[in-house]
């Protein structure tokens, strides 16, 4: 209901968005020029492009630590690794909101406030946690007897990791990649905290600043735009869903 009500009214002109119910529709004439409207207005390319450089280079980095971290722990039996494995994870134990005043005041003291390597810092860590968490179990279900018989052929620690458990956990480390990516792109708060500039911003505060920042723009435009930024999401999954469904169980092929 709430996918027909946003397709519904961002679908509307600014006179149909007054005079017709919000449950009314009215076809799909008026959202190609409301998308059009929202795009111009609110800027959402430069924060389409920031966005997408963010879902993508943070997840991908968070699932590489992710993995290292699972595999030291699970594979090179790490000292004290459950210990490991209990303190990272504990870091999705925090609130988001709780950790906003000292991640702006630690941009801004290491000169990374309103730059783009800052925000992919602080998404990477902030990913970090969840994909440790699901490669370690992942790592678990994998037979030791694999790593054993690689060590005994010659295989360094770096070379099996590389060659053999990252190879064997692609449906995993796609599942976690595409919701650390999903997360990112429908992030508000990061981008609202650390971010001013159009070209650094993410797509949805972009969004946001449509309905405070520019008197001019209506309902039915800023749902077009938020109807507009969600679809990369959408094809994400639709084109990874399989790899997804498996990652998720856990499978190891």
């Amino acid at each position: 209901m709430p996918v027909y009500l946003l397709i519904a009214n961002a679908a509307k002109t600014s006179d149909q968005y007054g005079s017709v119910g919000v449950w009314q529709p009215v076809g799909l004439g008026g959202l190609v020029e409301n998308m059009k409207q929202a795009w111009n207005v609110g800027q959402l390319g430069d924060g389409l492009l920031s966005t997408a450089i963010y879902s993508i280079v943070s997840p991908a980095l968070a699932v590489i630590i992710g993995a290292a971290a699972g595999y030291a722990i699970v594979a090179l039996r790490l000292r004290h690794g459950f210990a490991w494995f209990v303190v990272i994870f504990s870091a999705t134990v925090v609130p988001l909101q709780m950790i906003l005043m000292p991640l702006f005041r630690w941009s801004v003291q290491l000169e990374l406030y309103d730059k783009r390597i800052g925000m992919i810092i602080v998404y990477t860590v902030l990913t970090i946690p969840f994909a440790a968490f699901v490669m370690r179990n992942f790592f678990s279900g994998i037979a030791r007897e694999i790593f054993e018989a690689a060590g005994v052929d010659g295989a360094s620690p770096m070379r099996i990791f590389w060659r053999i458990y990252l190879p064997m956990s692609i449906s995993a480390l796609a599942a976690v990649f595409v919701l650390q990516a999903t997360l990112i792109w429908n992030d508000l708060l990061i981008g609202l905290t650390l971010t001013r500039s159009d070209d650094v911003r993410p797509v949805m505060t972009a969004l946001v600043a449509m309905k405070s920042t520019y008197g001019g723009s209506t309902m039915q435009v800023v749902l077009a735009g938020g109807l507009l930024v969600s679809l990369p999401t959408v094809v994400l999954f639709l084109l990874t869903q399989r790899t997804f469904t498996k990652g998720m169980a856990l499978g190891q092929f």
